[in-house]
């Protein structure tokens, strides 16, 4: 399977949501992430990983703060208050949750 940054936006732009998802299969979960001008995202009962797609601003995990461009992967533990600041309008990251709820160190992985 396959799916271009290109295919992704393209879907997104049909529905009334920064974020569609796009593939799952057992815990993977794939999502497409673009939001507009401000991240009101909360924290997430599972671990995350983001690849930036376009676009660069600042990312806030756990009150630190740390640039970000195309290309960049960031690790989220479940639980963990996170959001993307100062985005450019291009900016677009696929969004990886994986594992199970608490996050794979809950588990004791």
């Amino acid at each position: 399977m396959k799916i271009t940054p290109k295919e992704a936006l393209k879907k997104l732009t049909e529905i009334d949501s920064p974020f569609l998802t796009l593939f799952e299969h057992g815990t993977l979960s794939l999502e497409i992430y673009k939001p507009e001008k401000v991240d009101l995202q909360k924290p997430h009962s599972r671990d995350e990983v983001y690849v930036v797609v376009a676009g660069s601003g600042t990312f806030m995990m756990d009150g630190k703060h740390t640039d970000f461009g195309p290309g960049d992967f960031l690790f989220v533990p479940a639980g963990v208050e996170h959001r993307f600041e100062n985005f450019t309008d291009d900016f677009a990251t696929w969004v990886l949750f994986y594992g199970p709820e608490g996050g794979e160190s809950a588990h004791g992985k």
